[in-house]
């Protein structure tokens, strides 16, 4: 990767530590889910709302390294307004991306993209992980209810 993709990247994973977006709790009709990685000490609350098997709304609030922070961030806002199933496979992805496998270069995937350079760092791949995981358990939790 070039030094300018590089810095690129680290400003948009500093973006969305600095300016989280979707910071909160969702109240109403909504399923909380709380995981934390106790070897760095990050920690994530996240809500998701699901209607009609759509992600409405998700929030999130912890606390963590920039990594762990930006990428529950980021990750907020590429699930609302998706289908469950369609969320799932982005979590898919961004497992095999941080893995450091081949993904489709057509997709997608927006500010994502930025925390491709975590898979380079396996002591990190768990930070950049934590909220995809929240989320997953939070999908597979709703679809059974």
């Amino acid at each position: 990767m070039s030094s300018n993709l590089d810095a690129l990247y680290r400003r948009v994973i500093m973006d969305h530590y600095k300016k989280p977006r979707n910071r909160g709790v969702l109240e109403d009709g909504s399923h909380t889910i709380n995981m934390n990685n106790p070897t760095c000490g990050d920690r994530i609350q996240l809500s998701l709302k699901v209607e009609d098997g759509i992600v409405v709304d998700a929030k999130q609030e912890g606390e963590g390294c920039s990594i762990s922070m930006s990428s529950a961030s980021m990750m907020t806002q590429a699930i609302k307004g998706k289908k469950v199933e369609d969320a799932l496979v982005l979590s898919k992805v961004f497992s095999d991306m941080m893995q450091g496998k081949e993904i489709d270069e057509d997709l997608d995937l927006g500010d994502i993209e930025a925390l491709q350079g975590v898979s380079k760092f396996p002591a990190r791949i768990k930070c950049a992980t934590l909220a995809w995981k929240a989320m997953e358990k939070g999908l597979k939790e709703e679809e059974q209810e």
